[in-house]
């Protein structure tokens, strides 16, 4: 079921669906081969336009979902078929709930370690220690790296679910991928563990599916998000138009 991946401002993305994407993890699972993943929204595409070692990290996964409903729109915009946005916190529920039923286990890497302590004990108690091949918070110097990785290896993982911001999360997967070959499925899951262990707020679903997620994120952090996505979000839209008018010529 492998495709091709569809050029979009720079980068590339997978029309896959939510269902499509679990689906190839387990088989990647199953076979023993690692799927690397990467979901890319407006915020982004906008920094991989100067940031090559971000493009680079980005464009050498094995799987790109469109995480967002404006990188969805502006696909469509683009008469580049976008079947469905497939968020990076949606796709890792999925994934847990599929680890639990194939018997797979999942490393947790990233956010404070209150945070992610309170994550691996909130799967413990739904769905039993075994899940749980290990975690570590995501404050850890350069020169740590690679002992973080050794003992990601050592768990003997199948999933590896990185809750770290971007940049940094998408580089680290990218330099380490050779490292971690023996974990079948590698993530960047962003602030997905604040957000299951309660400490931030989701947007209510009619935000979500009407591209007002950024939104909702702004109002609960003004002065820290408030650059993000209200320039980032009109760098992005004169990205599209720009993309439009260049394909209309």
């Amino acid at each position: 079921m492998k495709e091709a991946k569809i050029p979009l401002l720079n980068t590339y993305y997978n029309d896959y669906s939510m269902g499509e994407t679990v689906d190839l993890v387990k088989q990647a699972i199953e076979n023993g081969k690692q799927l690397h993943h990467v979901v890319i929204n407006a915020g982004k595409v906008v920094s991989l336009q100067k940031d090559q070692q971000l493009r680079e990290s980005v464009n050498a996964s094995d799987i790109i979902n469109l995480d967002g409903q404006a990188v969805v729109w502006a696909a469509r915009f683009l008469q580049s078929p976008a079947k469905e946005r497939v968020s990076g916190i949606d796709l890792m529920m999925e994934l847990v709930e599929m680890a639990y039923q194939n018997n797979f286990r999942i490393y947790l890497l990233g956010a404070k370690e209150e945070v992610v302590s309170r994550l691996a004990d909130i799967y413990i108690k739904k769905y039993g220690a075994e899940i749980i091949a290990g975690y570590r918070n995501g404050y850890f110097s350069k020169e740590e790296e690679k002992e973080v990785i050794e003992d990601i290896v050592n768990s003997k993982t199948d999933m590896l679910f990185v809750a770290i911001t971007s940049p940094k999360k998408e580089n680290l997967l990218y330099t380490y991928k050779r490292e971690l070959q023996s974990v079948s499925f590698i993530m960047g899951v962003g602030g997905s563990f604040d957000v299951l262990t309660g400490n931030l707020k989701r947007a209510p679903l009619w935000m979500q599916k009407n591209g007002l997620e950024w939104f909702f994120r702004f109002l609960q952090e003004p002065r820290r998000m408030w650059k993000r996505y209200l320039i980032g979000n009109s760098k992005f839209i004169a990205l599209v138009l720009k993309e439009k008018l260049r394909t209309k010529r």
